[in-house]
């Protein structure tokens, strides 16, 4: 049994019984309470129960020791008292895998366990691998003769019991779902205040969504609201909207000093809006209702027709604030969409799209410049299916499309003759408005465009970006095209904001080992002073294993880049595990700290977790972006297994015969495919991926759409060899690596016929496999419980085949006779 070392923190003695049993010598104490008779109003209770000393400790169902002193405990016998008194002793261990340890208490009696802060009903747990806390709460009287105190721990399987001495405990899931997180940041326009808005799920599910307005550089709260709420367009006041006698009204509030205005008494119903520059106007979004069908029969007009609320269309109006008069911008059956305004309110920057299926790609777009005074529209750009958006320079002169590199008729394409670019490589151009001249930009730079903004302020163009596996803050010099990286403390920028005035860029970002973080940026000297850390307090006494780069040359002669975690307790001298996360295509998996797959997390169960952006990935350049394309998985796969092999060869302490790999969606399929074309991996599993390209492309809501993306003009009557050759379905007697399957049974995006049809394919082959689905959940497992049960599942699909312990698999999953 491993003891570990004390960091001079109050600290728990340990004894050795067995690999499996632990007796606790030690503990920190609390007390003593002392606890007084009440007053005898009546010999007996309403029940006709008389009074027991042992009722005068009313043991709560939760208990917390936060703020309370503590003393070390190193006797034998339980302290006692004077008189009636409540004590508490506490301690804490750890389990390295599932476990069902029970307890054992000798030497007090009346006395109450808590595991975790809840009371625990007979001496038997049931714990996920984690570092746990352990209070005995126990009544003592005068005449009590107090034994040999024992504490004991027994675990009928190989739980890797230690008790914990540094004060330090592993990284869990809980720390992902629970606490307080950044979910936006926003500027005022002066840059002299701060919206920052916050989400705190706590146990049990429940979130609270607040927002605090604050004074910089100081961090100073000058409000706090549960509105949702937002800056009117000049200097620092913000709105929002509350209920009245007569709906709805928009209200604005200074933020120096609390001042409030009605600025529309009665807001218009099911509208979404926008605040003019000139403070006099709203733009408003309306949504016309399309035909319905009725009689539960009903006729599918196009692909999207299946998805709820295709039929209707998006509008645009306008609202005078001072007199309440709306009057129409646009009519027609297309959807229109506002993307920016002119900063002297006169111009309105619009966008349309419309399908058309006969040619990729199969939905175009339109961007126009209205004005707003005369109704006369400007085409920006015409039936253009590669562009996503637009936004004015501050002074409207010029224009910025961000699209993919097909946008504009390929002026900003940078790949090899031939070549089919990826459509989630993003670009920017900039397009001036009196010549059409249009400049690509990024042509010539790696990162993959995420966000940005033209500020006013000093006429730079900040840029978020996929920069390898990271995600980067950059500035471009539109007058020189000139890219400048801003060095961050952090490796993922989340999102950012600029003022319109004065120097103030507000981000907020994490890293693989540190959560979100918010931080002012001054502009001119590009330094960054943090703000806050919501989970600065929560994760205080976590231990996080090392997270360092790892990048291979392949075959080919591409640099691969990745990174592995570390166990926190980690030893050159072992063996361990390994699981490998990828995506396999598209956006690259990111350093970010809390995700879907959390990897600190799975680190912490003692595996060493290695992560590899192979080709076809976004932020890496282009060229390396285009390999997602018309490749089916050939070449990403390849990366996939060389990293692995490679990776083993330079670090020993990987068990190579004990390896797992896990991705999804896209990177669901590469994990179907790997199994296709190897044999190093010891478990495998799939969430939500595609088993067969030609059923996905059909039958997904944007499977055909995707394919545009994935499979550029290839189609499955054309190219079968994409479809049906490189399709893990029709390679499925091929995989012998034990696959699990999970996906929501809801998902729109890849139906869950996908892992159905693969997993039925394997049960009739023979091969060791598992299916699990998510009930009522989509593309992604949001719902709380059902979230912890299907991370548990991959937890223990891996603990019984990467360590040979099935034990946590048969509890969530007993064996069922057929």
């Amino acid at each position: 049994m491993k003891k570990l070392i004390s960091l001079g923190l109050a600290a728990l003695a340990i004894g050795s019984m067995s690999a499996d049993e632990l007796k606790v010598g030690s503990f920190n104490y609390y007390g003593p309470f002392p606890l007084s008779a009440p007053l005898m109003i009546d010999s007996v209770d309403v029940n006709g129960k008389k009074f027991v000393e042992t009722s005068l400790d009313n043991a709560p169902a939760k208990i917390s020791l936060k703020g309370m002193k503590s003393s070390l405990f190193n006797g034998s016998v339980a302290p006692g008292h004077s008189s009636q008194a409540v004590h508490m002793l506490s301690f804490n261990f750890e389990n390295s895998a599932y476990a069902t340890p029970e307890l054992e208490v000798k030497g007090v009696e009346n006395y109450t366990v808590y595991v975790d802060g809840k009371k625990i009903d007979g001496p038997k747990m049931t714990l996920r691998p984690a570092t746990h806390n352990v209070v005995v709460r126990y009544l003592s009287n005068p005449s009590d003769n107090n034994g040999q105190l024992q504490v004991s721990l027994k675990a009928d399987n190989n739980a890797g019991l230690t008790i914990r001495e540094d004060g330090k405990r592993r990284f869990t899931l809980e720390d992902v779902l629970h606490g307080t997180a950044i979910s936006n940041a926003s500027i005022s326009p002066d840059g002299k205040y701060l919206i920052t808005s916050y989400a705190t799920t706590r146990r049990g599910g429940k979130s609270v969504y607040t927002n605090k307005v604050t004074s910089l550089p100081d961090g100073k709260t000058v409000a706090e609201r549960s509105e949702y709420i937002r800056w009117m367009p000049n200097g620092s006041r913000y709105y929002f909207e509350r209920s009245s006698v007569d709906g709805k009204e928009l209200v604005a509030v200074d933020a120096a000093t609390g001042a409030e205005q009605v600025i529309v008494a009665d807001m218009p119903e099911g509208m979404s809006y926008i605040v003019t520059p000139d403070e006099k106007s709203l733009i408003l979004t309306s949504y016309q209702e399309g035909r319905k069908e009725t009689g539960g029969v009903y006729e599918v007009i196009q692909p999207e027709d299946r998805q709820p609320g295709w039929r209707n269309r998006a509008t645009l109006s306008i609202m005078d604030i001072a007199t309440g008069v709306v009057r129409p911008l646009t009519f027609g059956n297309r959807n229109v969409y506002v993307n920016d305004i002119s900063a002297d309110s006169r111009k309105l920057l619009i966008s349309s799209s419309q399908s058309r299926l006969e040619r990729r790609p199969t939905t175009v777009t339109s961007i126009y410049c209205l004005d707003l005074n005369t109704m006369k529209a400007d085409t920006i750009v015409k039936a253009d299916g590669f562009i996503a958006g637009a936004k004015f320079s501050p002074d409207a002169s010029k224009v910025v499309v961000s699209g993919t590199p097909e946008s504009l008729d390929g002026i900003g394409k940078n790949v090899p003759e031939g070549r089919t670019p990826s459509m989630t490589d993003n670009q920017l151009y900039v397009i001036e408005l009196a010549s059409g001249k249009i400049n690509p930009v990024t042509k010539n730079f790696h990162p993959s465009v995420d966000s940005f903004s033209w500020s006013a302020a000093d006429g730079m163009i900040y840029i978020a970006a996929e920069d390898r596996d990271c995600k980067n803050l950059f500035r471009l010099n539109p007058n020189n095209g000139k890219f400048e990286k801003i060095n961050l403390p952090e490796e993922v920028v989340n999102g950012f904001t600029v003022a319109d005035a004065g120097r103030n860029l507000v981000w907020f970002g994490e890293s693989a080992s540190s959560p979100k973080s918010l931080y002012l940026l001054d502009t001119k000297t590009l330094r960054s002073s943090k703000l806050a850390t919501p989970k600065e307090n929560l994760l205080a006494d976590v231990q996080l294993g090392k997270c360092e780069a790892w990048d291979f040359v392949n075959s080919r002669g591409d640099t691969i880049c990745g990174r592995f975690y570390l166990p926190p307790d980690f030893d050159a001298s072992k063996k361990y595990p390994m699981i490998v996360n990828y995506y396999g295509g598209c956006s690259p998996t990111s350093r970010n700290f809390e995700s879907r797959y959390p990897h600190n997390a799975y680190a912490a169960q003692g595996y060493v977790v290695y992560v590899i952006e192979p080709s076809g990935a976004t932020g890496f350049g282009q060229e390396f972006a285009s390999r997602h394309v018309n490749t089916a998985g050939d070449g990403v796969a390849q990366d996939i297994i060389e990293g692995t092999k490679k990776f083993c060869q330079e670090h020993p302490y990987v068990n190579d015969k004990k390896i797992g790999c896990i991705g999804a969606s896209y990177g669901g399929f590469m994990t179907q495919y790997l199994q296709t074309v190897t044999d190093i991996f010891a478990a495998a599993i799939s969430h939500a991926g595609i088993s067969d390209h030609t059923s996905y492309w059909g039958e997904g809501y944007w499977g055909y759409s995707y394919s545009e993306v994935s499979m550029a003009n290839s189609y499955p009557w054309s190219h079968p060899d994409l479809f049906v050759k490189q399709s893990p379905l029709y390679n499925a007697d091929k995989i012998h690596t034990p696959l699990l399957f999970v996906h929501g049974d809801a998902d729109n995006n890849v139906p869950v016929g996908e892992s159905i049809q693969m997993f039925t394919a394997l049960k009739l082959l023979g091969r060791p496999t598992a299916f699990v689905a998510v009930a009522d959940q989509d593309h992604h497992i949001v719902d709380y419980d059902k979230r912890i049960k299907w991370q548990d599942t991959i937890f223990a699909w891996f603990s019984r085949y990467l360590k040979d312990d099935p034990t946590w698999w048969e509890a969530l999953y007993p064996t069922t006779p057929l």
